[in-house]
């Protein structure tokens, strides 16, 4: 059953500079710091906060074209858009955008388990059937939210994002001050951080600032959005780098490698302790409570935008399975099932790396679709997009040899899924370049 998507269900100018910057910090505190600070270390070593500034660096260049292709063009379709753009309406542009709201996706149960493993941290519950118990009811919270519409959702993002970058700032801030600025992560580790170890942590990191594309979802509804679209990217990325870092020295000036490792899934409420006592461990547990659930909310909101647009776009095939409402909410509904499902058939680091797998081929696709297509029309420099693409290609294939050591089942589940969703979109749509990708729509 087709429906219209009406231009009534996007607000043009209903989210200021402030909320977009709010929104694109929002999903990535949530994921980055709380989920991945461990996931991260393990790889790097003592190396891991150079991991988060190369992981700043490759994320600068790839948001290039994302700015450039929405000052352009921007549209509450964002990624949708720039694909469609580049490769026209065929399966290249919609498996490529099927990807990033796929990624998207994976985030958000990534984030809803890395929630429940802090909440019930003080319970000393680290497994079990209530870690994805929990994951489901703080998905289904989101999902509420997201039905009471934009204005309440802008308004809670910015409040927390307040409370969670002053929270997290201070407890960086106190555990370095209390170690007296001693980085116990340089020493008693009983792994040398590897090169390709290092290279392969910067695919999560990636992941860690990967938020900013919500801001490209949301570009039509941004206030002035040929400028405030850029400039929303670039302020959420410099403040994440800042709360990153600090994060990142302060959990290693409490704890060794070996202990961030032990307590990977937790690491921030166990470095907690050592400077800042118990109070400080419970401060930690509801930030991160914080931190996680209103990232959700804004993920949870800019994936049901970019459904909805690609199946106004005849990208993906829709079917309301007689759910009453819009388009955006059978989106939505999609959305948090998908999320939910994820998040009880898999754990943290299973989920991270499929999220870093359909992510990075998404950006490559995305990058060589403007170098090719759009670089003259857009005005960017060819040699940035090259750039930001070759930046991509080694960590993801520094990523994949790693994975292939440690975890060769979520290689394998990775590669098929991706093959599928291309596959999915070429029978569908019976092309992989629609003739008029050259020219506008």
């Amino acid at each position: 059953m087709q429906h219209d998507h009406q231009e009534g269900d996007y607000k043009k100018g209903s989210i200021t500079l402030g909320g977009a910057v709010a929104m694109g910090t929002g999903v990535m505190i949530g994921a980055g710091v709380f989920a991945l600070t461990g996931q991260i270390a393990q790889l790097a070593g003592p190396l891991f906060p150079l991991a988060f500034v190369a992981g700043a660096v490759v994320t600068g260049f790839s948001a290039y074209s994302y700015i450039k292709m929405s000052n352009a063009w921007p549209s509450a379709g964002g990624i949708g858009m720039i694909l469609q753009k580049c490769y026209g309406t065929g399966a290249v542009a919609a498996g490529a955008a099927l990807l990033m709201a796929l990624s998207m996706v994976i985030a958000e149960s990534l984030v809803a388990r890395t929630f429940a493993t802090y909440v019930l941290r003080p319970f000393d519950v680290t497994g079990g059937p209530l870690v994805p118990l929990l994951a489901v009811a703080v998905i289904t919270f989101a999902f509420l939210v997201n039905l009471a519409g934009n204005r309440s959702i802008g308004r809670f993002a910015l409040a927390m994002a307040a409370v969670k970058i002053g929270g997290i700032a201070l407890f960086g801030i106190a555990a370095l001050w209390s170690s007296g600025f001693h980085f116990a992560a340089a020493s008693q580790t009983t792994q040398a951080a590897t090169p390709l170890g290092f290279i392969a942590s910067v695919a999560l990191a990636i992941l860690a600032f990967k938020g900013f594309t919500t801001i490209t979802n949301s570009g039509a509804e941004i206030t002035e959005p040929h400028r405030n679209v850029g400039r929303a990217i670039v302020i959420s990325i410099a403040l994440c780098v800042l709360v990153y870092l600090l994060v990142a020295f302060g959990v290693g000036s409490s704890l060794t490698i070996d202990q961030i490792v032990a307590a990977r899934d937790y690491s921030l409420a166990e470095a907690a302790q050592p400077a800042l006592g118990r109070a400080g461990f419970y401060l930690t547990v509801g930030l991160a409570a914080v931190a996680t659930a209103s990232g959700l909310l804004a993920s949870i909101f800019a994936v049901s935008r970019i459904l909805a647009m690609l199946t106004d776009m005849k990208m993906i095939p829709h079917r309301d399975f007689g759910m009453p409402g819009n388009l955006q909410r059978h989106t939505l509904v999609y959305t948090v099932v998908i999320a939910s499902t994820l998040a009880i058939f898999f754990d943290l680091g299973r989920i991270a790396s499929l999220g870093a797998f359909f992510y990075l081929v998404m950006d490559m696709t995305v990058h060589w679709g403007v170098f090719q297509f759009r670089r003259k029309e857009v005005g960017a420099a060819g040699a940035i997009v090259l750039a930001a693409l070759a930046f991509d290609a080694v960590v993801l294939s520094a990523f994949t040899a790693m994975k292939l050591q440690s975890d060769p089942a979520i290689v394998v589940i990775a590669g098929i899924s991706i093959v599928a969703v291309f596959a999915f979109e070429r029978l569908y749509l019976s092309r992989w370049l629609a003739p008029q990708a050259s020219h506008d729509h």
